[in-house]
This record gives structure tokens, sequence and C-alpha cells, in this order.
């Protein structure tokens, strides 16, 4: 009697723990909790090396940037890796349908590509990068952006977010010290890589100057501006121009750029974090812009 008592026992626990782990594997996928290694020897950050990837080749992760990144007719997708619960919650019901293999995977699987600090939510899409734009595409977008080797993919991600919801043209920076189109970027800009282009260029003075030939007043915002951002504004199409995480405008864009200007603070911080004046002066712009 008592033995069958301890198997009932035994195998209630059982099912129990395989309850908590599942609950514990579905906030994981979906973001709210950290996914552990599998070995809890090797916890140092250090110890993962990111794989090599091709010039070709970009890990996207996260539900909203997958979903955004499978509803762009201009992404070229290769393989999508994706959890069960995450499947669904991408509204895939039929993986069959899809003009490209979908691995069904566990967290941890995951974990191995992208590495234990990515919130990856249990989805991966492997995809090439998105295709080239030219300025003058742009021609008819009477509000864009400019960053001068902003650096921090954090920051890039979030201005593109702040560039699309003030409906800015395209986000224009140099491809010496910025950062190419990745996992991380696409991530923190939650879809935004998607609904607008990300055009890097050689040279920053030169892709200024052609703003100005599509007509473009460029306005530099700087902290030791001579005017407050909304008292410089002219015309009918704008680019602001934002400068690095620390050094801010470097002088040879600060002689090319049409103004410059700043944003006036009565507070005791004078300066902001590039992605937050950046959605300032957005805002501002477009307050002028709709005038």
């Amino acid at each position: 009697m008592t033995k069958d008592k301890t198997k009932d026992t035994s195998a209630r626990d059982t099912h129990y723990a395989t309850l908590r782990r599942q609950v514990r594997d579905a906030k994981r996928e979906r973001g709210e909790i950290p996914t552990p290694q599998h070995d809890k020897r090797r916890k140092a950050k250090g110890d993962w090396t990111p794989p090599l990837l091709a010039p070709d080749q970009v890990y996207l992760y996260g539900l909203h940037t997958v979903r955004a990144a499978l509803d762009n007719p201009e992404r070229q997708n290769i393989r999508l890796s994706v959890t069960q619960n995450a499947l669904a919650r991408l509204d895939i019901s039929t993986p069959e349908s899809l003009s490209f293999p979908v691995d069904i995977v566990s967290p941890q699987e995951i974990d191995k590509r992208l590495g234990p600090e990515a919130i990856h939510q249990g989805v991966m899409l492997e995809t090439r990068p998105l295709p080239v734009r030219r300025l003058d595409a742009l021609k008819d977008s009477p509000l864009l952006l400019v960053l001068d080797q902003v650096t921090d993919p954090h920051n890039v991600g979030a201005i593109m977010r702040s560039a699309v919801a003030f409906a800015a043209g395209a986000v224009i920076t140099t491809q010496r010290h910025s950062p190419t189109e990745s996992g991380v970027m696409a991530k923190s800009a939650s879809g935004a890589l998607e609904m607008i282009p990300y055009i890097q260029i050689t040279n920053l003075a030169d892709a200024l100057q052609e703003l100005h030939e599509l007509g473009f007043q460029t306005v530099g915002l700087d902290s030791e501006g001579p005017e407050p951002l909304e008292t410089t504004f002219l015309g009918e199409k704008i680019a602001l121009v934002l400068g690095s995480e620390g050094k801010g405008l470097r002088q040879k864009t600060r002689e090319t750029v049409t103004a410059l200007a700043r944003l006036d603070m009565p507070g005791e911080i004078k300066s902001l974090n590039v992605s937050n004046a950046c959605a300032i002066a957005l805002y501002a712009a477009r307050q002028f812009l709709l005038r």
C-alpha cells in the first residue's frame, strides 16, 4: 500500500514539474523571463561566440521584427526557426504555404545561434539584407533623417521607430562608423526597419550637397547651435542631421549643413540621448511642415 502511494506521489510530482516547465518555456518564448544557458558552469557572457555571417546573411529575431519582415515583399527570406508557441503568435496557420523552409525548434536551439542576451521570443528568421536605395529616390519625401556616425545599433533602431512614427522618408547614414542591418538593430526598431529605407552612403558631405540640390534644407542639431530648432526651419523639405553619441556632428558636417540649431531645454540637463533628441526634432519639423 505504501509503495502504491509513493508511486502516485511521484507521478503527481512529475506531472506538476512538467507543467511548471511548460509555463516557464512559454514565458521565455514571450521574452518575459531570460533563457538560461544549458550549462550553468558557462554562465559568463564571454563564453558565447557569435556565428560568422556572410555579407548577404542577416538573422532577425523577435515577434514584431519577424512578423514585419514576413509582411515585407522586398525581403528575400531564407529560413524560419520558430517554436510551436511563437508560430501560433505569428499567426502562421500553414507553414507549408511559405516560400522558404520552417523549422520547429526549442528556445534553446535559437539561443545557440543568437546568444544568451537576445530576447528572441522563440523566433529567428534568416534573410537577406534589404535592397540598396539611392538618395534621388527620396526627392518626393518632405522629411528625412541623416545620421553622422551614430554607431550604437540600439540607438539607430530607436531612431527608426521615431522616423516611421513621424512619417520620415528615410534614415541616411554613412557606410563607415555606422551599424549595418542586423538583428540587434531590427529588434530595437521593432518592425520599423521594414517600413523605412535605411540608406548608407560613402561620403556624408557629398550626400548633404545632393540633398541641397533636391531642395532640402539640412538642419544639424548642435547643443551650441545659434538658434532654437523651431525658429530655424525654412522651405518645404527638411533633412535633420544628428551627430554621434559622444562627439556630436563632425566639423565637415557642421560646415556643410544649411543651418545649425539647438534644442532649448529649461532643465538642469542640457543634452539628451541621440534617439530622444531625434524624436523631439522630428516632432518639431513635422509641426512646421504641417502649417
